[in-house]
C-alpha cells in the first residue's frame, strides 16, 4: 500500500502520477479469482482529477494487467472519494505458479500512471 504526504501537484490540467495525487493505493485479493485495487483520495480535487482522467479507464487497466477490457470492473464512489477497479486473476489464488497470493503488490503496476 502506498501512503504518503502529497507532493505539490497543481490542481489544474497538468499531469501528475496516480501515487502523487492519491492518499492511499492498495491492492488485495477479492476471492480466489479476482484482484481489486482501491484508490483513496484525501479531498474532492484529488478524487475528481483521478475520476476524470482518461488514463484511469478499463482500457488502460486491461493493458496494464494483461486482461481483457470487457472483464475489468471500474467503480467510482463519490461519497467516499474512492476509485476501485477489479480484474480477474491470471491464475487462481494459491495456484502452483501464482506469485502474489494476496495480490498485495499489484497496485504498483498502476501507481505511476499519469492522471
Amino acid at each position: 500500500m502506498i501512503a504518503h504526504s502529497k507532493k505539490n501537484w497543481k490542481e489544474d490540467d497538468t499531469l501528475a502520477t496516480l501515487h502523487e495525487v492519491a492518499k492511499y493505493i492498495r491492492s488485495k485479493n477479492a476471492g480466489p479469482f479476482w484482484v481489486t485495487v482501491d484508490i483513496f483520495c484525501e479531498d474532492d480535487n484529488s478524487y475528481n482529477k483521478i475520476k476524470n482522467s482518461t488514463n484511469i479507464s478499463p482500457k488502460l487497466i486491461a493493458e496494464t494487467y494483461n486482461v481483457q477490457e470487457k472483464n475489468v470492473k471500474l467503480f467510482f464512489m463519490d461519497h467516499l472519494r474512492v476509485v476501485k477497479f477489479s480484474y480477474p486473476r491470471s491464475r487462481t489464488q494459491g495456484h502452483r505458479y501464482e506469485n502474489d497470493m494476496h495480490a498485495g503488490q499489484q497496485y504498483v503496476l498502476i501507481s505511476d500512471s499519469e492522471v
